[in-house]
C-alpha cells in the first residue's frame, strides 16, 4: 500500500481530509474533492479540463497584466475565452485602491507629507465613454498611495480623498484643474508642473505597460468591469507588492 501525502493548494498545509465528490454527465463517478482544515478552503488534486488548474488561473492574470487581449490569452493557454473573462473578473474583489503596506506603518508622525495628484484618460467601448484614472502617489518615494476610477468630475476626486484621509498629507501638488483647487485649501496645495513631473512619469510607465491607458490602440475595454480590474491587478501587482 502507497499513501500519498496531500498539500493544500492554498496553504500548503497537510491536514487535509475529503470533501466529496464532483458528479456530472460527463462524468458519473465525479472527482474527489479535499477540504483543508487549516484554511477552510477545498480543492481538487485531479483536474479534467486544464484551465481550472491554480497554475493557469495565475498565468491570466500574468498575461492580462503584461498586455495580454483576452483573445491573445485563450490562444496561448489552449483555454475558452469566456474562462479568461470569468477568471479575471473572479478578482474584481480582491483588488485594493490603497497602498496597504504604506498604511501598515501608521503612527503618531505624518505617514506620507506630500504627494502628488493628476488624472488619466483612458475609455471604454468608445472613446466618447471616457474612463479616467486619479491617481495619488508620495512626492519624496513615487510610490503610488491611493486611485480610484470614474469621471474627471468633483465627485471622483471626493473618493481619491477619502482614500488619503488616512495619511496625513501636508501639502498636495497638482495642476489646475478646477477639482483640486475646489477641495483643498490653498495653504495645503501648490499649482504647478515643477512639482508634478514624478506623476507625469508614472503615468508614461502605466500607458507603456497596459495597452488599454494607451490613447492610440487597437486593445480596448469593452465593459467597466474589465477595465477597472486589469488595470487594479497591475497597480496592486507592481506598485503595492500585492498578489491578487
Amino acid at each position: 500500500m502507497v499513501k500519498v501525502l496531500l498539500e493544500c493548494i492554498h496553504c500548503k498545509s497537510t491536514d487535509v481530509i475529503k470533501a466529496g465528490k464532483n458528479k456530472s454527465f460527463s462524468n458519473p463517478e465525479g472527482t474527489q474533492r479535499y477540504k483543508c482544515k487549516n484554511c477552510k478552503k477545498s480543492f481538487q488534486r485531479d483536474y479534467k479540463y486544464l484551465a481550472r488548474l491554480p497554475s493557469v488561473k495565475e498565468k491570466i492574470i500574468e498575461m492580462a497584466i503584461n498586455s495580454s487581449g483576452t483573445r491573445d490569452t485563450a490562444r496561448v493557454l489552449g483555454i475558452g475565452k469566456d474562462t479568461v473573462t470569468r477568471a479575471l473578473k473572479k478578482k474584481k474583489d480582491d483588488i485594493s485602491r490603497v497602498n496597504l503596506d504604506l498604511l501598515s506603518k501608521t503612527d503618531e508622525v505624518t505617514l506620507v507629507p506630500y504627494i502628488e495628484l493628476d488624472e488619466q484618460w483612458s475609455f471604454v467601448q468608445n472613446k466618447s465613454q471616457q474612463r479616467w484614472l486619479w491617481l495619488a502617489i508620495c512626492h519624496t518615494t513615487s510610490k503610488v498611495v491611493a486611485y480610484c476610477f470614474g469621471r474627471r468630475t468633483h465627485k471622483s476626486f471626493e473618493e481619491l480623498l477619502s482614500l488619503l484621509k488616512p495619511f496625513k498629507v501636508k501639502l498636495c501638488f497638482s495642476d489646475d484643474w478646477q477639482a483640486y483647487s475646489a477641495y483643498i485649501p490653498e495653504k495645503h496645495h501648490q499649482i504647478g508642473k515643477r512639482n508634478t513631473q514624478k506623476i507625469e512619469r508614472k503615468f508614461l510607465t502605466f500607458r507603456t505597460r497596459v495597452k488599454r491607458l494607451c490613447r492610440r490602440t487597437i486593445c480596448f475595454s469593452k465593459s467597466t468591469v474589465m477595465h477597472d480590474t486589469i488595470i487594479g491587478l497591475f497597480i496592486n501587482r507592481y506598485e503595492f507588492g500585492l498578489k491578487c
